[in-house]
């Protein structure tokens, strides 16, 4: 093995759930890297899932159609993660580059990575072959672990979007049905030249049309295409070639320059180029000409089949990249993956009911790039066959199986203005969200922080004009809690009103009719009834005994916020609190309660709030010696359990 003291890996993420003790040799993550970052940066590990009959090797055709889709162009796999020792990472290397010829094609000779795990210590050895006919593996020196990774990949970076329907005609003989399958590869190479054509023409603008510093759209024409260049060899243009040519334009042109506050960096935030294609069938002739009609008769009875098909895709591009090799080598090639894809999910069932095929992107936590997953529409989200088809990208992401993230819900949407504000934008509710970030610390001295993760919406007293105070916190609380399971996209149902709360506690025969439209406390049984009933969301109720008592509690709360990362409802006595998260030094008992208290009145003002302590780190006992939970009032914890599902 050769060594190079120069040579060095830059790691964006590490890989997750990397545990090969006791695994057999072999591949177990593809590296994902992109041609705009520096060489030998990798942004994702993307876990192998198939693998050879009988072998512990990949099954690279599987593999490479699985992430022909999902990977979006301007990312791409750079290198491969085996398990074992040091002799494997030839292997690792040869996976990566043969996975890199099918999806790329024959003579994609650029750097690979090839990474070791070893099976015990789980350390991470990384090697580097510069080229297909290299015959020795290079050493990397060090290993670079970037600290803001979501920075390095979008503060240069933007996204295009490109969403072409298209209806294919299909002519087939009523004797030979199976004519459909050719006369769909043919419609099919048609579109792909109608695409590649001079004649095409490609018009850029950018996505949020409701930023005032908007630019005017660009029309790049299919004869100004370079389908020959390497994206890795394109040089980025001049700062500051400011000329009006398409040629001479970068995708930086469509960049919002007037963001308000500080930058958010993220695939939701990312500056996005929406791309339209129009084909131009008529073209420029000096030439007058009158239009013509043939007439081509059918020897047998034939049929006609029209297949209405959606493309819609995703891209990642550096910002310097000119936008002409942004359409030739980003949009294009990423149309004519989904229309072989398309294709090939069509036509096993073409003539009987052929599958409703639907394209949505993701952008998963810790997952640095954007994904493109396609879903069978004919079938429900719920249905086993969906349920498979996620659970299997939850395994190659390695996200955990107990959240929806890749339910069609939480897809992104580009019709939607990207708004960093923290008011919700859940059909039009105008409620504060997620108010504890950014408050003062607890105080704790040495403590570990332990949160709810993800958003809720803040209810308290008096929230749309509804008079609830003096009896209404706990129902508050109920609310805060379903909006957490709501916005995390467990289930779709309205955040229920308190009299909706107390006709499902009466249709379950907890309460009488009477109880319907009382000013009644409810407590944590209650509200386990309800979120049962609702979400279907099992819940752990904790009794204490006293105020005093709840901080040795706080260690199985903070499990709790670790583990689910739900609000928890405390609630003694008259009185009813959300939860969200607790700072506690185990080795000096010292803690801190995060509280969000319901019984505010005033208006949704978050400065306010803030300092007013309606949302804010509580001891128990403060530094005036003053008791906020009370030592004579029994105390339940209702700790909501996440649903187990994908």
């Amino acid at each position: 093995m050769a060594d190079d003291s120069n040579r060095s890996v830059r790691l964006l993420c590490r890989p997750k759930q990397l545990n090969t003790k006791g695994s057999d040799p072999g591949i177990h993550f593809w590296l994902i890297g992109s041609p705009f970052f520096p060489p030998l940066t990798v942004a994702s590990f993307l876990r192998r899932i198939h693998t050879l009959p009988s072998s512990a090797s990949p099954d690279l055709p599987k593999e490479s159609e699985d992430l022909r889709t999902l990977i979006p162009k301007g990312f791409e796999v750079v290198g491969a993660l085996a398990s074992g020792d040091d002799t494997h990472a030839r292997t690792a290397v040869d996976a990566a580059r043969a996975l890199m010829n099918l999806l790329y094609g024959d003579g994609t000779d650029r750097p690979v990575i090839g990474a070791v795990c070893g099976s015990d210590s789980g350390e991470l050895r990384f090697v580097v072959s510069e080229s297909e006919n290299a015959t020795g593996l290079e050493s990397v020196s060090s290993v670079i672990e970037e600290r803001d990774s979501e920075k390095f990949v979008w503060e240069n970076g933007c996204l295009l979007h490109c969403e072409l329907p298209i209806k294919l005609p299909l002519y087939y003989s009523l004797k030979n049905p199976t004519d459909v399958e050719k006369s769909y590869a043919q419609v099919t190479e048609s579109v792909i030249a109608k695409l590649r054509d001079p004649q095409a023409v490609y018009m850029l603008e950018m996505s949020n049309k409701a930023s005032r510093d908007i630019s005017p759209p660009v029309i790049i024409r299919g004869v100004q295409l370079d389908f020959s260049t390497d994206l890795s060899k394109i040089k980025p243009l001049a700062e500051d070639d400011d000329g009006f040519n398409a040629s001479s334009l970068s995708c930086s042109y469509f960049s919002i320059s007037s963001k308000a506050g500080s930058p958010v960096f993220s695939a939701e935030n990312a500056d996005t180029i929406q791309v339209s294609v129009l084909f131009n069938s008529l073209g420029s002739s000096s030439a007058s000409t009158v239009p013509v009609a043939e007439y081509f008769p059918v020897q047998e009875e034939t049929r006609l089949l029209v297949v209405d098909i959606k493309l819609d895709v995703l891209c990642y591009s550096s910002r310097e990249l000119p936008l002409k090799y942004a359409v030739s080598n980003l949009i294009i090639p990423g149309l004519v993956d989904q229309l072989n894809v398309v294709q090939k999910l069509m036509l096993p069932n073409l003539l009987a009911q052929h599958p409703r095929l639907k394209s949505y992107h993701f952008s998963p936590p810790g997952i640095l790039h954007p994904i493109t997953v396609f879903y069978e529409l004919s079938f429900g989200e719920t249905e086993m066959k969906q349920v498979e088809v996620r659970r299997s990208l939850h395994s190659r992401l390695g996200l955990p199986y107990d959240r929806p993230l890749l339910r069609i819900s939480n897809a992104l949407d580009f019709s939607k203005l990207k708004n960093n504000d923290m008011v919700s934008l859940q059909k039009g509710s105008t409620l504060l969200r997620d108010v504890h970030i950014g408050i003062p610390s607890s105080g704790v001295t040495g403590g570990t922080v332990s949160l709810v993760q993800g958003s809720y919406e803040y209810f308290h007293y008096l929230h749309n004009g509804y008079n609830d105070s003096g009896w209404g916190c706990a129902y508050r609380s109920l609310q805060t809690i379903i909006s957490w399971f709501r916005l995390q996209n467990y289930t779709s149902i309205e955040v229920p009103s308190h009299r909706e709360i107390q006709q499902t506690l009466v249709e379950i025969g907890d309460k009488d009719p009477s109880f319907v439209g009382s000013r009644d406390w409810i407590g944590a049984i209650e509200l386990s009834f309800v979120l049962d009933k609702l979400l279907g969301v099992t819940c752990k109720v904790i009794n204490v005994r006293s105020g005093a008592e709840l901080p040795e509690k706080c260690r199985e709360l903070a499990m709790h916020f670790e583990n689910q990362s739900t609000p928890v409802m405390i609630g003694g006595g008259l009185l009813a609190y959300t939860l969200l998260g607790v700072d506690y030094n185990e080795a000096s008992g010292d803690c801190a309660f995060l509280i969000l208290d319901p019984h505010y009145t005033g208006s949704d003002d978050l400065k306010k709030i803030v300092n007013g302590g309606w949302c804010g780190w509580k001891k128990a006992v403060d530094s005036k010696g003053k008791n906020f939970f009370l030592h004579d009032k029994f105390y339940n914890l209702l700790l909501p359990q996440r649903p187990n599902m994908v």
